[in-house]
């Protein structure tokens, strides 16, 4: 019953690492020039089972500028690029229907001018049974423009977490199957030995009768 259970543990932990449903994901912020970039925005909704519509709009903030720059705005299933300076580069990569909770998008070739803020919008209406309830996200994203890609410190820590985390899940998995054999195996000699003794006994009472029978 312990091997069982903790075997079921086990595979617990390991299912939930793939387990689907909606996280807030920060957004990366450092893009290489001449690549693409994708500019997370996320916003889960507290209630899944609740329907909702939505649209999202993108805004620009150059390094240096006071006034942000409306660049793009989705409205499933439309996307509208509303700047030169992005004109055939932005593409939507968020949810593909109207109730999204993925506002992302793509920027392809990216140059040193894209270095600055920027600022996603979501504007959401939660269809509720009553009335509708509209809510509005917002999330910023500070992206730098490199020549040379450089691993975030955070995104390294967290690959050496993945790691550690499934050898000591694989290496609990093997104590648990090493014990689990030796439990069964235990089990089994003392069956055996059981088994053994009352053979042993058997014969005993059997020849103990067959010698009553003799002397008579």
């Amino acid at each position: 019953m312990i091997c069982l259970f903790s075997l079921l543990v086990v595979w617990s932990l390991f299912v939930s690492q793939c387990s689907g449903g909606c996280s807030e994901v920060d957004s990366m912020t450092e893009a290489v020039a001449g690549g693409g970039f994708l500019l997370g925005c996320i916003s889960c909704k507290k209630r899944e089972e609740v329907s909702a519509r939505a649209t999202v709009d993108w805004h620009f903030k150059p390094v240096g500028e006071e006034e942000f720059r409306h660049i793009f705005h989705y409205d499933h299933p439309t996307a509208d690029i509303l700047h030169d300076d992005f004109s055939d580069r932005l593409e939507w990569y968020g949810t593909r229907n109207s109730d999204i909770q993925m506002g992302t998008i793509y920027i392809h070739n990216v140059t040193f001018n894209d270095t600055g803020t920027y600022r996603c919008t979501i504007h959401r209406t939660l269809l509720l049974s009553q009335y509708d309830q509209h809510v509005t996200v917002v999330k910023e994203v500070e992206l730098s423009v490199v020549s040379v890609a450089n691993r975030e410190l955070t995104a390294v820590i967290s690959e050496i977490m993945m790691y550690v985390l499934i050898v000591v899940l694989q290496l609990w998995l093997i104590v648990i199957l090493v014990y689990c054999y030796k439990k069964i195996s235990e089990e089994n000699e003392a069956r055996d030995a059981r088994k053994a003794l009352k053979a042993q006994a058997e014969l005993l009472e059997s020849k103990d009768s067959c010698d009553g029978v003799q002397l008579e």
